[in-house]
């Protein structure tokens, strides 16, 4: 889970009272559990409003119904022990607190739909809704449990209550999902402790609480086809050796930064490189830096999208709190491929970006406090900088020799003699088209 979100709450013993749609006579505990093996699709029960569902093992298949939990720590659904439930046009209703953020965040405490020790289930034509702390939507841990939803609403309004989450290997698949969540730290498609896969076909995401991005990602996310709007907080955040990856999705975030890569030490997510991937569809970043790097290796590959940086920043690598002062700066490995982009790239003294431009335009300066610890551009001959301030590079690779695809606009852009990927420019200073110069200058880092 993001921490620099919020903290953990102490683990607390979990509460497994947990009432079945049934006609089954109360047992002397007050349950009513479905059998391992219930595999019966056709009740009496169609169309009727119903008390939670508990499934260990064995098959079930419901239709038209309608499921409620209320208690501290159920879910609406909960399928564990290698079971597998079907359930079509029906809706699950959670309200009652978690006991324990921790275990809600982890294992899917309190969850209006929960799939547990290797189950699986499967949701088509059906509402998910939670007004409950720490009642994610949907969720899925451990080994080989799964969860698949086609044509499903998911919507959550407390605090600590995510979309749809993965965790402990887990797997999530969606088709046509949409996700609102209204509190805080709340993202609409999220991983956390223990890794996981979730996969995103089409869909509306909309989260609006603090530290709610659209995407927290501590495993492995992929989404296509999709719009996801977070007005509370960054669209998209990488924790450490995890990854998203996107195919025409219209993503933006309205608070802190675009997209956050980070390792946060937590325990939540392996240390390692955290990868963004975009391909066509668009992000935007109301304010802060489009992307931002701290206390991670990362890298970010784009071809063919939108991008917009309100605020004139295209990327920052740096220090932040995270971390060991001094080694915990940003490693950005930057790719762009058919992009047009607009806005300035910033690096501090513990910090690196390499940047390699394809068939691209980028509009900015580079570096320009001379701060980074090494920042490197690679150009190829379809690419053009156009310059708009004081640059310093630590290394320049330009397939036009000519160096005619920069467009200094009478600035200057200083080179590090003494990097042996600059011997092409053999030390020289270089007048460029409108009057700027590129020039060697002896780094002393």
């Amino acid at each position: 889970m993001n921490k620099h979100l919020r903290s953990r709450l102490g683990s607390l013993g979990i509460v497994t009272l947990v009432l079945v749609a049934s006609m089954i006579t109360l047992t002397s505990c007050g349950c009513i559990s479905e059998s391992d093996s219930s595999s019966n699709a056709a009740t009496d029960a169609a169309s009727k409003a119903s008390e939670a569902y508990k499934q260990s093992g064995g098959t079930g298949t419901r239709s038209n119904e309608a499921f409620t939990a209320s208690s501290t720590d159920e879910s609406g659904i909960k399928v564990a022990d290698g079971g597998t439930f079907i359930l079509s046009d029906s809706t699950v209703t959670k309200t009652g607190n978690t006991s324990s953020n921790e275990n809600s965040d982890f294992y899917g405490l309190n969850a209006g739909v929960l799939a547990e020790s290797g189950s699986t289930i499967e949701l088509t034509n059906c509402t998910v809704s939670t007004n409950a702390n720490g009642a994610n939507g949907v969720f899925a841990t451990g080994s080989e449990s799964s969860v698949t939803l086609s044509n499903v609403k998911i919507k959550t309004t407390a605090d600590g209550s995510r979309g749809v989450d993965a965790t402990q290997t887990g797997t999530i698949t969606c088709t046509d999902v949409d996700v609102t969540t209204a509190g805080q730290h709340c993202a609409a498609i999220a991983t956390d402790r223990g890794s996981g896969t979730v996969t995103f076909t089409g869909g509306t995401m909309t989260t609006a609480g603090e530290g709610s991005p659209g995407i927290y990602s501590t495993g492995n996310i992929t989404v296509s086809d999709a719009i996801i709007t977070a007005t509370g907080s960054e669209a998209a955040v990488i924790e450490g050796k995890n990854s998203i990856s996107m195919t025409n999705v219209i993503l933006s975030g309205a608070k802190k930064c675009g997209t956050m890569l980070y390792q946060s030490f937590s325990g939540d997510a392996e240390v390692g490189t955290s990868s963004f991937t975009m391909n066509g569809g668009s992000l935007k970043a109301a304010v802060g830096p489009l992307f931002y790097i701290t206390n991670t290796q990362s890298v970010i590959e784009l071809k063919g999208a939108d991008l917009t940086a309100t605020s004139g920043t295209l990327l920052t690598a740096s220090a932040d709190r995270w971390g060991n002062t001094g080694s915990n700066g940003g490693v950005v490995t930057f790719k762009a491929d058919s992009e047009t982009l607009t806005g300035n790239i910033i690096c501090d003294n513990v910090s690196s970006i390499t940047a390699t431009l394809q068939n691209s335009i980028m509009t900015g300066a580079i570096n320009t406090d001379n701060t980074a610890s090494s920042i490197a551009l690679t150009l190829d001959s379809t690419s053009t900088w156009n310059v708009t301030g004081t640059s310093y590079l630590t290394s320049l690779i330009d397939e036009d020799s000519t160096l005619a695809n920069i467009k200094d606009n009478g600035n200057t852009i200083y080179y590090d003699s003494n990097s042996s990927a600059n011997n092409w420019l053999e030390g020289k200073t270089y007048t460029l088209a409108d009057g700027g110069q590129l020039t060697p200058i002896t780094s002393s880092k």
